[in-house]
């Protein structure tokens, strides 16, 4: 499909952290709190840590066997998980809720990211082979935010009265309905049907989200050879029971993060800070958090109580019950996983970057920390429009009511500034001083205190002048908002509020290839798509 693509840098667009850009230019401030830097040279020096780890690689390609089973998969990705057994083979990985119909667009992007950076790395180190794995948080029980989807602007919910893990949870009559939804919305473009027999074939009533994904995924991405790991199995949970039990026993997460947090508190803010057991009881349809008594451990939610003894069993006999929270899910992860690069938003980056000591302590290799792919994906009509209203791709991030300022100044035929002025005050200040203070040295403050007074007043001017002059680009403005609420709805990035439906259904699956043929590996921009 043709399309042109620009780029920028992240920092330039103003919607990303302190963190996250001091982390893109390798600032002293963050470098403390990593490993191995985001290029070439730090993904090597990931490989070679790797190498020195036991990873369970049995154990994972047998899971995979067994969750694959129904499902129907390509001969690629069936190689892909074969491949996991050599020593060779290592995994690039992003991770992510379940979120139905897969959620926001970054959800795409991050999986491309990960398969595009796997196929860059095949050709950097032909003799390795490098999987792209998505890393499904089947376990996270947050169903606000997994169970919503944006379509073109207009939000659906889903409304189910199930609680607990999302990615257990199972497709009902309510989530039909949304289908029904969807394929109102979508029905009338050329691929609306193509996607919404996805989703239904997908969404089987009955089935668990977690399987659903697996399916949608998988057809969506099976054919670049990515490999969906559903990580809430007995069997993998066994492979980290030794770290469950450090962190039953010990609370070692909390110490080491909370020490980690004061430092990066000097010049960050945090965002998450853990609690003194990282763990939640799973079981059914509850995920609830366990917590530490005096003698006893406690899931106080479900009234649940265990003896030392007796929790160090039930570890024993079902290690699916543990659920690692934000701080030890990262652990989880690359304990079961032969990974060397982890692909993940700003907020997962923040987070990461608060764990190196944690890895440390249960001698886990940390993974290369790349931030994931952004895209800003415009119309050819779109385009035209912003160029229109006297925009560029580098002015269209800043706020409306700045661009209206800009667009008012470049435009009108009044004087709207009155710089040369205020020089001419100034001046007309200093003679008023040397003539005061030839008089009195002590009135020179007075002479000062007026002037500012006096400049205050007239910047005050300027804006009210600004403000009345604003009056007249009504239509203006008017397009001008609406042209960036299309853009960034609620104020937000498109990709944090978007669902793929509008563009799948629109260009069908060459939009998902134009997505990975745009998707950087090692590089970070951010990059602006123009579909013609």
């Amino acid at each position: 499909m043709k399309h042109h693509c620009s780029r920028l840098s992240y920092e330039s667009t103003g919607y990303f952290s302190k963190i996250v850009t001091d982390y893109l230019v390798q600032a002293d401030t963050v470098r403390p709190f990593f490993v191995h830097t985001p290029d070439i040279q730090g993904i090597k020096k990931a490989i070679a840590a790797r190498q020195s780890f036991q990873t369970p690689r049995t154990v994972l390609v047998k899971a995979l066997e067994e969750q694959y089973a129904q499902t129907t998969t390509s001969a690629l990705v069936q190689q892909q998980i074969q491949s996991l057994l050599s020593e060779q083979t290592f995994t690039v990985v992003t991770a992510h809720q379940p979120n139905i119909f897969t959620g926001p667009l970054y959800f795409i992007y991050k999986i491309l990211h990960a398969i595009q950076l796997a196929d860059v790395l095949k050709k950097e180190m032909p003799d390795l082979h490098f999987v792209p794995v998505y890393y499904m948080g089947s376990e996270d029980a947050d169903l606000d935010e997994l169970g919503q989807i944006n379509i073109d602007g207009h939000p659906l919910t889903w409304k189910t009265n199930q609680t607990g893990a999302v990615g257990r949870m199972k497709a009902d009559k309510k989530l039909l309905e949304l289908l029904a939804a969807i394929e109102g919305q979508t029905g009338v473009h050329p691929y609306g049907k193509v996607l919404t027999d996805i989703f239904r074939n997908a969404y089987v009533e009955g089935r668990s989200i977690q399987e659903a994904t697996l399916y949608l995924v998988n057809e969506l991405f099976g054919r670049f050879g990515l490999v969906v790991l559903i990580p809430d199995q007995a069997k993998l949970k066994q492979c980290f029971a030794s770290v469950i039990e450090k962190e039953l026993l010990e609370g070692f997460s909390h110490t080491i993060v909370s020490k980690t947090i004061i430092e990066l508190e000097k010049n960050y803010k945090v965002q998450a800070g853990g609690r003194e057991i990282n763990l939640f009881y799973l079981i059914d349809n509850q995920r609830e958090r366990i917590e530490k008594g005096k003698d006893r451990f406690v899931v106080p939610a479900l009234g649940l109580q265990f003896t030392k003894e007796q929790i160090l069993e039930e570890l024993q006999t079902h290690p699916e019950r543990f659920s690692p929270n934000v701080i030890l899910r990262g652990a989880f992860q690359e304990t079961i996983l032969p990974n060397i690069a982890f692909i993940g938003g700003g907020g997962e980056l923040a987070y990461w970057l608060e764990l190196k000591d944690v890895f440390a302590a249960i001698h886990v290799p940390y993974p290369v920390l790349v931030l994931r792919n952004s895209f800003l994906i415009l119309t050819a009509e779109q385009e035209k429009r912003m160029e229109q209203l006297a925009l560029n791709t580098t002015r269209i991030f800043q706020k409306a009511d700045l661009l209206l300022n800009a667009l008012v100044k470049e435009r009108t035929s009044k004087q709207l500034t009155i710089k040369n002025e205020l020089h001419r005050l100034e001046a007309l200040y200093r003679q008023i001083e040397q003539v005061a203070a030839d008089v009195d040295q002590t009135l020179s403050p007075h002479v000062q205190a007026l002037q500012v007074q006096a400049v205050k007043k007239i910047q005050e001017l300027e804006k009210k002048m600004l403000r009345a002059e604003k009056r007249k680009f009504e239509t203006e403005e008017r397009q001008l908002n609406q042209f960036k609420q299309q853009l960034f709805p609620n104020n937000s990035l498109q990709e944090r509020i978007d669902n793929l439906s509008g563009w799948y259904s629109r260009y069908g699956s060459a939009w998902i290839d134009m997505l990975k043929a745009q998707s950087l590996a090692l590089e970070s921009e951010f990059s602006i798509v123009v579909i013609a």
